[in-house]
């Protein structure tokens, strides 16, 4: 790989390689010249620390419904809209066999029906691992396994009690397959798990959740694992719409609130969602642990006491929670930690249980069409191709190796191309 290339990438550029005249296109600005310098800077052969999410936005890819694109289909519409993190809620082999070379960073769910057995049988754990994460490695880039969903303060406490022993032997699995430097585990809590979030200062996790969230906190704290948390402003409103303001959950201009205790000002909801989960991390003595959000939408349609679900406001959380994150910014109290959010969800599906609105979060109808426009491109015709590739797609079909054995040719190359 080039030195410019990776400098271009870090400093968040964008850049395209014409294929058809192969010449370097640049709308960032930067001088020929520039190029050329950057292109002969050393760096040296040192590998990144593995992470488990790039830039800012993901999305959940949720499978509920029989009438959905195929997975590779879903990787051609993640790949025109330039979404890079995915999560899924299993580990399905469809799935996995079509992001293979995608370049697009997995994370698999292990059911919350598997977890009392990965927990009492390590066993079982290791075979599993094996099966749906070693088996499609190097060429499907899984980075994490999910452990369960909303299992804490959920009311089931035989399956809460499981859930450690489950994250450990999965994460045992995968040091034994000597993985455990590339695939993170994690599980992801519901705002269940608090006793009172507002202020989000007060907020603190419920005394029936503490016996086990904290090893659980402590064992993630080990290995290095964020705190996953689904943030639902939607949810929020729709319980409290005559306490909340509807333009303080749409990111929309608004008086916010005031945190007298932490003497923080808040303009959106989402951001007070994740500072209460990192004052309860605080009060439970886990101040570096990293939130991030794994789940957070708004719904395009819901039943008659769920008035706020509509398109209109769906476009409007969506776009501007998108951005709110592409400033790369943090929340009032953690303010240099960059937010991180998987958007909840790729497509509306129809099977989901419950209420209307649970089968109307998709970004994307059943046809693979956008529900709303928030700059997302639908599917296309697969005849429309295009001579345009981006860095990033390059680096996603494979691109690497040494920077040392490809620095002189690529700068060579740079160079002839630019004096001929």
């Amino acid at each position: 790989m080039c030195g410019w290339q990776l400098l271009l990438y870090w400093t968040n550029r964008t850049e395209f390689w014409d294929l058809q005249s192969n010449a370097m296109i640049l709308v960032s600005g930067f001088s020929v010249r520039l190029l050329i310098a950057l292109s002969v800077i050393v760096i040296p052969n040192v590998s990144p620390a593995v992470e488990a999410f790039t830039g800012t936005y993901g999305i959940n890819y949720g499978r509920i419904a029989d009438n959905i694109p195929s997975p590779d289909k879903v990787v051609t519409l993640l790949r025109a809209a330039k979404i890079k993190n995915v999560r899924i809620y299993d580990a399905d082999h469809s799935v996995l066999k079509a992001f293979s070379g995608s370049g697009l960073e997995l994370v698999v769910g292990l059911p919350n029906g598997n977890v009392k057995n990965m927990s009492y049988n390590p066993d079982n754990a290791l075979a599993w691992v094996k099966e749906n994460v070693l088996a499609f490695l190097p060429g499907t880039n899984i980075v994490g396994i999910a452990v369960g969903n909303e299992i804490l303060g959920g009311g089931d406490d035989s399956l809460a009690e499981a859930l450690l022993g489950a994250a450990k032997n999965l994460y045992n699995a995968t040091k034994e397959l000597k993985l455990d430097d590339a695939i993170q585990i994690s599980t992801a809590h519901s705002q269940a798990v608090f006793s009172d979030s507002y202020p989000p200062s007060n907020c603190t996790f419920k005394e029936s959740v503490v016996q086990y969230m904290k090893p659980l906190l402590e064992f993630f704290s080990q290995i290095g694992s964020p705190f996953c948390l689904n943030a639902y402003p939607f949810l929020a409103y729709i319980y409290n719409p005559g306490q909340i303001d509807i333009n303080y959950a749409l990111f929309k201009s608004n008086d916010g609130i005031y945190d007298e205790k932490a003497d923080l000002h808040y303009d959106n909801m989402l951001d007070a969602q994740i500072d209460a989960a990192y004052a309860a991390l605080e009060d439970a003595g886990f101040r570096k642990m990293e939130v991030i959000v794994t789940e957070t939408g708004w719904a395009s349609h819901g039943d008659q006491n769920e008035a706020a679900a509509t398109v209109g406001n769906a476009t409007t959380y969506n776009y501007n929670l998108r951005k709110r994150l592409a400033k790369r910014k943090g929340t009032p109290r953690r303010p240099k930690s960059v937010l991180k959010v998987y958007v909840f969800a790729l497509f509306n599906e129809y099977q989901k249980p419950g209420a209307t609105s649970e089968r109307n979060f998709g970004l994307f109808k059943a046809d693979g069409s956008i529900a709303y426009d928030i700059g997302f491109p639908g599917l296309k015709s697969s005849s429309a191709g295009s001579s345009i590739l981006s860095l990033k797609d390059i680096r996603g079909q494979g691109w690497s190796g040494s920077y040392y054995s490809v620095l002189t040719a690529c700068a060579s190359a740079v160079l002839l191309f630019f004096i001929s």
